[in-house]
C-alpha cells in the first residue's frame, strides 16, 4: 500500500509539470515526462541539433543545461563508394559498401538466396549498417542466424528505452492480466505527470 500519510511527499508527487525552458532546474528536466515535440521545441529555442530519438534529444538538453554546450552532431562524413544499389547486378561476394541501401533490387537478391519469407527486419538492418566492407554472403547467413534466433528465443521483446509508452504498457498489463488496455493507459496518464520515472509499479493502481 503507498504510504500517503507523509503531506510533502504527496504535494511533491501531485507538483505541476514545470515549463520546459533554459531555467528549468536539472532535477525538474529529468523527473518529469517529456513528449517529443516538447524536446524538439526546446531545441530550436536553443539552437541545439533536432535530429536523432527522444533518448539522443533528452541527453542533448541534459548537457545543455548543465554545461551551457550546445553538443550539436556533426554533419555525416560523405560516402566514398558509388556502387549503384538500385541496378547492379549482385552476387554472394558483392561487398557491402558505405553508400548501401535497402533497395528493391537488395530485396529480390535476398529473396532469391533466402525465399519469400524474407523481409528487411530491424535487426538485420541494424547489422547492415555496420556491415561495410562484408559480402553478401556473409549477409544471408547473418539473416539466417537472425531469424533462428527469433525462433528459440522465448522471452519478451527487449523495448527500446526511449518507447516508455509501450514498455509500460506491456509491463501493466503483465502484472495485471484481469485489466484491460484500456485499464492500462488510463493509469499511464498518470503515472506521466507524476515526478519520478515513468516506470510501472505496482502501486500505479493507487494513483488518484
Amino acid at each position: 500500500m503507498l504510504d500517503i500519510s507523509n503531506s510533502d511527499f504527496y504535494i511533491d508527487m501531485k507538483e505541476k509539470k514545470p515549463v520546459l525552458n533554459k531555467d528549468i532546474r536539472i532535477q525538474d528536466f529529468r523527473d518529469f515526462y517529456w513528449y517529443k515535440n516538447e524536446l524538439l521545441e526546446f531545441c530550436r529555442e536553443e539552437n541545439l541539433s533536432k535530429s536523432g530519438g527522444k533518448l539522443d534529444l533528452s541527453k542533448r538538453i541534459e548537457k545543455y543545461l548543465l554545461t551551457g554546450t550546445k553538443d550539436n552532431t556533426r554533419k555525416k562524413q560523405a560516402n566514398t563508394s558509388k556502387f549503384d544499389w538500385n541496378s547492379s547486378n549482385l552476387s554472394l561476394q558483392t561487398k557491402i559498401t558505405d553508400n548501401y541501401r535497402n533497395t528493391e533490387n537488395v530485396r529480390c537478391f535476398f529473396k532469391q538466396h533466402l525465399g519469400d519469407s524474407f523481409k528487411f527486419n530491424v535487426q538485420f538492418m541494424n547489422w547492415m549498417k555496420k556491415a561495410s566492407g562484408k559480402s553478401l554472403g556473409n549477409a544471408v547467413q547473418e539473416w539466417l542466424k537472425i531469424k533462428e534466433s527469433q525462433k528459440t528465443n522465448k522471452s519478451a521483446k527487449k523495448i527500446s528505452p526511449q518507447f516508455e509508452y509501450n514498455t509500460y504498457i506491456r509491463d501493466f498489463l503483465s502484472d495485471n492480466p484481469n485489466l484491460g488496455l484500456n485499464s492500462a493507459i488510463k493509469f499511464w496518464k498518470k503515472k506521466k505527470i507524476q515526478r519520478g520515472d515513468n516506470k510501472y509499479q505496482k502501486t500505479d493502481l493507487e494513483l488518484k
